[in-house]
């Protein structure tokens, strides 16, 4: 996996995040890019995100938004997960876990539309 929309940092913490991501990956040298695109998900158990999207390395990115959300102290959604079992689907679909920190909070569903082009769309969660 070389890129994922399915990341996000809890409301009105989106830009620090991502520029502090940006930031450590200069730094440690990794090659990660991270960029907000104004999508916001609205979950019923866990609150709001503001979606972000990264293109490099997905070890590199799954430490850095772990990272952030210790050192911010902000709920994230770490993405690109997909289903164990191989279920031929008309649809896209990825899954995501939200976590404070070390700890994971709970899974969530995401949906891509039909046409490409659109954001992701929440279409199911579960409490931990």
């Amino acid at each position: 996996m070389a890129s994922s929309e399915s990341f996000g940092a809890q409301e009105g913490h989106g830009e620090r995040v991502v520029a502090w991501i940006n930031e450590r990956a200069a730094k440690d040298g990794a090659r990660l890019e991270a960029r907000l695109y104004g999508h916001t998900i609205r979950t019923r158990n866990f609150g709001s995100f503001e979606m972000f999207s990264w293109v490099g390395d997905a070890r590199a990115a799954r430490r850095a938004v772990v990272r952030a959300s210790r050192r911010f102290r902000v709920r994230v959604i770490e993405g690109g997960y997909k289903a164990r079992e191989r279920v031929l689907s008309t649809r896209r679909v990825d899954y995501a876990m939200v976590r404070d920190g070390e700890r994971v909070l709970g899974r969530l569903k995401f949906e891509a539309p039909r046409l490409r082009g659109g954001p992701w769309a929440l279409c199911g969660e579960e409490l931990r």
